[in-house]
């Protein structure tokens, strides 16, 4: 579905935020972006609905190519993007005139806008707050409204830029099985995120570094090696400043003792319990 190759960008000032970036995503593929601060991914992110050029090199969607401006409106349909901010993204009165405007915008019947609403609101469990103004939903409700107004453009990917940096660990938790529901259901996912506990269920983590893909494989493949090498020429992804948290360490424990997990069923410590149960009862 998307195709990059030999991206190169450079911000006005001179800074080389992207170098020589070679990438393939399939459609209906989970990819997650694995990096810290400053390593490329919200700008990569950006990329792929043309919010930003390349300064050397290709970015095409669906065989559209970024740089030619005619392109942009159809490649901005097929590509959604959220930001880790959400209320950078409101500019609605009420969250259903919120969720309108972008289907207005593509000049749709008033019975579509309204079908879309509708459906997007409910995707994310928001439906009862459609006369609300955005800005008085808490954080999650906020992201869910940022993220229904991008579903009701019906993009064909979704590309997320660290969703729920802002987020409690329930709101998170809630957000991320809204996206696993979305994926299952065969939606393209671009997930930008330092946290390594939401990437389990990915398709393909990759991780980034100072603007460059320093290494791609399963999660599991990763996330082994995120403290160790996993050859000895190849660093581990605590050189990349990336460090595994709890949730992953136990795993890694689990599975040192012979106890397997499913760990694309993983999302939080709650659904972790939940599968460490379910094994147990299988017992």
């Amino acid at each position: 579905m998307i195709k990059i190759e030999n991206l190169t960008f450079r911000y006005p000032d001179g800074t080389e935020a992207l170098k020589e970036i070679q990438l393939r995503i399939k459609k209906g593929e989970f990819v997650a972006l694995l990096g810290r601060n400053g390593s490329g991914k919200s700008t990569l992110l950006k990329h792929l609905n043309g919010l930003l050029q390349p300064s050397e090199g290709k970015v095409f969607v669906k065989g559209l190519d970024s740089s030619d401006n005619s392109n942009l409106l159809k490649i901005r349909q097929r590509v959604g993007l959220v930001f880790q901010n959400p209320t950078t993204q409101f500019v609605g009165t009420t969250l259903e005139e919120d969720v309108a405007f972008g289907p207005e915008n593509l000049g749709l019947p008033s019975a579509e806008i309204r079908k879309r609403v509708d459906w997007a609101l409910a995707e994310v469990g928001l439906e009862a707050y459609k006369t609300r103004a955005p800005k008085t939903l808490s954080g999650g409700e906020q992201q869910g409204a940022a993220l229904a107004s991008v579903l009701a453009l019906q993009p064909e990917c979704l590309a997320l830029d660290e969703p729920t940096s802002m987020l409690d660990p329930e709101s998170r938790a809630l957000f991320l099985r809204t996206l696993n529901k979305l994926w299952k259901r065969g939606q393209t996912l671009v997930y930008g995120t330092q946290r390594l506990e939401e990437i389990l269920s990915a398709d393909r983590v990759i991780v980034m570094d100072r603007g460059k893909i320093v290494r791609q494989g399963k999660p599991k493949e990763v996330l082994k090696a995120a403290n160790t090498s996993t050859s000895g020429s190849e660093p581990g992804l605590k050189t990349f400043g990336l460090k595994l948290p709890p949730l992953i360490e136990l795993l890694n424990g689990l599975e040192a003792e012979g106890f397997f997990l499913d760990w694309k069923k993983i999302i939080s410590n709650e659904s972790l319990a939940e599968e460490i149960w379910a094994s147990l009862s299988k017992t």
